[in-house]
């Protein structure tokens, strides 16, 4: 039975649950009002640095619909832009649209963390993948927010997107 509880315990993955009352509390719609300056690193499955990026982040909300332009600058030169729709569509609870994500991102946030998982048609060198994107952000102190991505194909970790992101005065 206690094999059986430990195997369990490993393969269900983190919860949402286990931040409820956590300190600070993460306010989707007030962190993302405004700048936000990011840097992030995308590692292969055996945690080599593949690519590193800086972004440029801007929010504004209209009562609970927000737009989150972001604007990314990967360290090879290229340049990408994506604009996102964030709904609040309940106390807590999230979707979002932009032109590259498939279907609809879904997201809740509990105490100072969210989870926010999506899928989207990854293109690498000739090719594209359907990836699924497991999302998990952290508020720090100090504007910062953590983000930590499971990027997954067939259920698999194939990559990791780590990235750190601060607000900005206005």
């Amino acid at each position: 039975m206690g094999l059986l509880t430990f195997l369990s315990a490993c393969i269900g993955g983190p919860s949402l649950d286990h931040y409820k009352g956590s300190e600070p509390p993460l306010n989707l719609q007030e962190y993302f009002t405004g700048p936000i300056k990011a840097w992030g690193v995308i590692q292969d499955r055996k945690g080599h640095v593949t690519r590193r990026f800086d972004v440029t982040m801007n929010g504004t909300w209209e009562g609970d619909t927000g737009t989150l332009v972001e604007e990314f600058k990967y360290y090879d030169g290229e340049t990408q832009e994506r604009i996102w729709t964030i709904k609040r569509i309940a106390q807590n609870q999230y979707e979002g649209t932009a032109g590259d994500i498939l279907d609809t991102a879904q997201g809740h946030v509990e105490g100072t963390a969210m989870q926010w998982a999506y899928q989207m048609d990854l293109p690498v060198g000739d090719k594209t993948y359907k990836i699924t994107f497991d999302d998990w952000m952290f508020l720090m102190n100090d504007g910062v927010l953590i983000n930590r991505s499971y990027l997954k194909k067939f259920g698999i970790t194939m990559a990791e997107l780590t990235l750190f992101m601060q607000k900005q005065d206005q």
